[in-house]
């Protein structure tokens, strides 16, 4: 296979491309930063430069790195690459995923790390079986520490470069009491005596070779005269450490990213990795592609005037030949139904005016906000698609409480009893199911009768007959409360006493959090209904409703599963204090947190190409009971020329202005000590544990209400050194007032900035 001839003319894949584009092609000798905004055309310049290298010969195919997030991306840059250069790219056997390099890598090394080259690569499944035999083994109660939560730790540990030997006490400490270290160590030797590693092992394994045998990596150094990186910013510390290792030889390392899309912390990713680059590769040449290709003046300035207020960043500044197109839309709604109502209404108009619904997004901060769309897109006929998850009524955690809630309302529900007899697990195997098979079919009646009748006869195993037999009082007794409950309380009931809450509260996983949301919002979906049985009517109904695959639909998803998409309309919803940012994160990570969520709000606005719209709701129905909101801190920090402000509430300025364009500290209580942002109210949700907010007084809600209309008029009946009473923070002294905000010196917790509304006169 022969490399295609040199042409002294401006080459095929220089045309078209800006003058930065250009520079990051060009420029080959030496570390380079590309910092690509969104939209800016960063894997045309990426593909361009890795053709440039190809056709001028600066390097053999087989001489370069080239290093992508997905299998996809690496596929779309072969096949860009093949339409410059030809059939030269299938000689490039080190391009693709950081997971798939590092197994081809470590195939030809493995007898470095105790493995043999034919080593397997255990999925998850695998890997939680393998896990869940050593905690057994270990005589660890698989209740309280959960070896999925084991998994996911041991997974953030090879995502840091660290292996068994690496774990010290305190590390060790953040499971099962301090064993965690212990258990790693098992794994990793059980994985040996398979000769098997998962996933993490690809990269951690090679990072182990690398450092300590110097011929191997001399060998990698010399190899490789070229090194690119694809979307640097998502490194986690393992791949950081294995590029850096690489690339010290020649330096002719290119990394394209942007630390203003760093949103996948809760996965490894590393936003510092991008920010050190010139600190860890001196001299390096930074490029910046800032023409956008995709989105108005207006939208790109509205996204430009959020992210600007993150200290974290290297900075750019996005700008298009694009006309100005519409204004960013922020409309304020009374609560969350009719934020969803708003939006249909949108969306049918936009239709009728001819667009396509395949062009239409909404996007959510998290999973469970897409449910009230649904519904109402369902009541309205209009077709929807979920991305980068199940429907609403599909996930499993929905479809289980389910389960237990027909099996309730109706004991002959067979399908019912089969999903959640062992959902969580209760010591019933695959034998004891098959036995109530058999015994409902000899008489002739449901399961759940079979169950309890089967109870009196020495079928079962003991452990058995009482694991079914505690289930089967349980079912007696939610049917006997379902005559006195209401409905949504006869779900947290069972979803309590079922311990299938409990389970997810154990695990303390990123999944298990958003499952527990999940559940909130099933309980809140139910309050709408009068009845138990109507209300799963219109589950029915909902579960059978789908729009044919090639019909046009509106996608809906979260902002992270958006990243990379693009859209001419784009609706953005909840953004409120407490949703967006979110508060579990900054609860959990504080002001870093929040530059991660002020990066996915830069990322969701950039979405859109020709029209955004931005919604938040005064109120929400959180875990069956109403709460006020103030606008998210990210509407109050878009800038006011590119924004159109729109509201179903009257009086006064604006909400979000009222809060926000006054605010001294953006970030409240956040970093303070509490991590709680201004105004949140922070209770126990679906099972005493995940999110949900605390039911407030009367006269507190109509309070906050009437600050909707009043704007930042503040209170007239509070006063300097006056007694208050504040449900969250107890009794305190106002010691200054700033129209409708307080900073109070509270009794026990200090001062603090809260909205008026929040306090009643002590």
């Amino acid at each position: 296979m022969s490399l295609p001839a040199h042409q002294p003319d401006d080459p095929p894949y220089l045309k078209g491309l800006n003058a930065p584009q250009r520079d990051a092609v060009m420029t080959t000798d030496g570390p380079v930063l590309v910092l690509a905004g969104a939209g800016t055309g960063k894997t045309a310049a990426l593909t361009a430069r890795l053709a440039h290298l190809l056709y001028t010969r600066k390097a053999y195919p087989s001489e370069i790195l080239s290093v992508t997030f997905t299998n996809k991306a690496a596929r779309e840059m072969r096949e860009r690459v093949r339409n410059i250069v030809g059939d030269v790219v299938e000689g490039m056997p080190w391009l693709g995923t950081f997971h798939a390099i590092g197994a081809k890598m470590l195939r030809r090394h493995a007898e470095l790390v105790g493995l043999q080259s034919n080593f397997t690569i255990l999925d998850t499944d695998d890997q939680l079986r393998l896990l869940k035999q050593l905690v057994l083994a270990a005589d660890i109660d698989e209740k309280r520490f959960p070896a999925r939560a084991l998994g996911g730790l041991i997974d953030e540990w090879k995502n840091k470069g660290l292996t068994p030997a690496d774990i010290d006490a305190g590390e060790s400490e953040r499971w099962a009491n301090g064993r965690g270290g212990e258990l790693y160590q098992q794994y990793q030797a059980r994985l040996a005596a398979l000769n098997a590693c998962d996933f993490g092992d690809l990269l951690l394994h090679m990072l182990v070779i690398l450092r300590k045998d110097r011929a191997v990596l001399s060998q990698y150094q010399q190899r490789f005269r070229y090194i690119m990186v694809d979307e640097y910013q998502d490194t986690n510390s393992v791949q950081y450490l294995w590029l850096r290792l690489l690339a010290q030889e020649r330096k002719n390392i290119c990394c394209v990213g942007d630390d203003d899309q760093s949103i996948y912390s809760w996965r490894g990713a590393q936003v510092e990795n991008i920010l050190k680059f010139e600190k860890d590769f001196p001299g390096a040449k930074i490029i910046r592609l800032e023409q956008n290709y995709r989105s108005t003046p207006h939208i790109l300035a509205a996204a430009s005037g959020v992210i600007a207020n993150n200290g974290g960043r290297l900075g750019k500044t996005l700008w298009t030949q694009e006309s100005d197109g519409e204004k960013v839309r922020v409309i304020g709604v009374w609560d969350g139904p009719e934020e969803a109502r708003r939006v249909g209404e949108e969306i049918e108009t936009l239709q009728r005016g001819g667009k396509s619904l395949d062009h239409i997004a909404i996007l959510v901060r998290a999973q469970h906000q897409t449910r009230e769309f649904e519904d109402r897109f369902i009541a309205i006929g209009m077709p929807y698609r979920i991305v980068g998850g199940f429907r609403f009524y599909e996930r499993a955690e929905i479809r289980d409480a389910l389960a237990y809630l027909r099996l309730v309302n109706q004991p002959a529900d067979d399908l019912a009893f089969e999903r959640i007899v062992n959902v969580p697990k209760r010591g019933l195997g695959d034998k004891a199911v098959q036995k109530l098979h058999l015994l409902a079919r000899a008489e002739g009646i449901p399961l759940s009768l079979a169950a309890a009748r089967i109870l009196d006869s020495d079928e079962l195993t003991p452990q058995a007959r009482r694991a079914l037999g505690n289930f089967v009082i349980d079912l007696a007794r939610w049917r006997a409360a379902a005559n006195d409950l209401p409905h949504p309380e006869l779900a947290r009931l069972i979803l309590d006493e079922s311990g299938y809450t409990g389970v997810l509260q154990v695990e303390k996983s990123v999944e298990a959090s958003g499952r527990l949301e999940n559940l909130n919002e099933l309980v809140r979906a139910m309050e709408e209904y009068e009845t138990l049985g109507e209300f799963l009517e219109h589950v029915s109904l909902v579960m059978d409703n789908e729009a044919g695959a090639q019909d046009p639909q509106v996608t809906i998803m979260t902002i992270h599963a958006a990243k990379g998409l693009e859209f001419d309309t784009v609706f953005l919803v909840g953004w409120e204090e407490g949703v967006f940012p979110s508060q579990r994160a900054l609860d959990e990570g504080g002001l870093a947190s929040l530059e991660e969520e002020r990066r996915l709000a830069y990322v969701a606005i950039t979405r859109a190409r020709r029209r955004a719209t931005i919604l938040h709701a005064a109120n929400r129905r959180i875990y069956g009971q109403w709460s006020s909101s103030i606008p998210s801190r990210f509407v109050g920090e878009l800038p006011r020329a590119h924004v159109e402000e729109e509201s179903s509430m009257t009086g006064g300025e604006s909400l979000w202005r009222a809060n926000w364009t006054t605010h001294a500290d953006p970030f409240a209580d956040v970093g303070r000590g509490t991590g709680r942002g201004p105004g949140w109210q922070r209770a126990a949700g679906v099972g005493g544990g995940g999110s949900g907010f605390v039911r407030e007084p009367a006269r507190i809600v109509e309070a906050r209400a009437s600050a909707v209309s009043i704007g930042n008029k503040g209170r007239s009946d509070l006063a300097l050194g006056m007694r208050v009473f504040h449900q969250k923070f107890g009794y305190g002294a106002i010691a200054e007032i700033e129209g409708n905000k307080l900073e109070i010196d509270f009794e026990n917790a200090g001062r603090k900035r809260v909205m008026d509304s929040f306090v009643t006169i002590g």
